[in-house]
């Protein structure tokens, strides 16, 4: 039977991550298409964007895939469980995060309040273009693979125009590359 059209159990997943192998990747690739409905139920529960949810998902599933192969996951619960779960966190820390930054512009919000427009526009000018250097500034520390598909995706690419350019294995995977390349600059420029 083709690996691609067979429907494989939990405990297949679980035993092809932790065998390794050229197989690996693929039972990786099936682990992240099973739960993959989570990211639109996210959106859905928790309000979060698709963006926040697929990078919360991906985090989900490279943690997950850490897990079963370092042996942390015992498998006293289904992997739909532990998935699950952990993707739960994964959700709750992002709306966190979320409201942190909220708070954060809201505060900026109630310093500039009694400013004029003049002067209101010439602050947030040049806080905008402090932010464009900071920025620019932290892309160059990342790798030339974020620093190109960040890039790219600020162009207009698609993650599966990315995926062929730089032979992904699919759209999915550059996604969440790109994601965690995101995630990354994200991380750094709230230092």
């Amino acid at each position: 039977m083709n690996f691609f059209q067979r429907k494989f159990s939990e405990q297949d997943i679980v035993e092809g991550i932790r065998l390794g192998g050229t197989k690996r990747q693929g039972f990786e690739n099936k682990l992240y298409e099973n739960y993959r409905y989570l990211i639109k139920d996210a959106t859905y529960k928790h309000k979060l964007s698709e963006e926040d949810a697929s990078m919360a998902y991906s985090d989900t599933i490279l943690t997950v895939i850490e897990h079963i192969g370092s042996g942390r996951f015992e498998q006293r619960s289904s992997l739909k469980t532990y998935v699950y779960l952990i993707f739960y966190n994964k959700c709750v820390d992002a709306l966190r995060k979320i409201s942190t930054n909220n708070k954060m512009s809201q505060s900026l919000d109630t310093v500039l309040e009694p400013l004029r427009d003049p002067q209101r526009s010439v602050i947030l000018e040049i806080i905008r273009k402090q932010d464009h250097e900071k920025l620019s500034r932290l892309l160059k520390t990342l790798g030339d693979r974020c620093q190109e598909l960040l890039s790219r995706w600020a162009e207009g690419f698609t993650d599966k125009e990315s995926a062929i350019e730089y032979g992904y294995s699919s759209a999915a995977v550059a996604q969440t590359t790109r994601l965690r390349c995101l995630d990354k600059l994200k991380e750094m420029y709230g230092k």
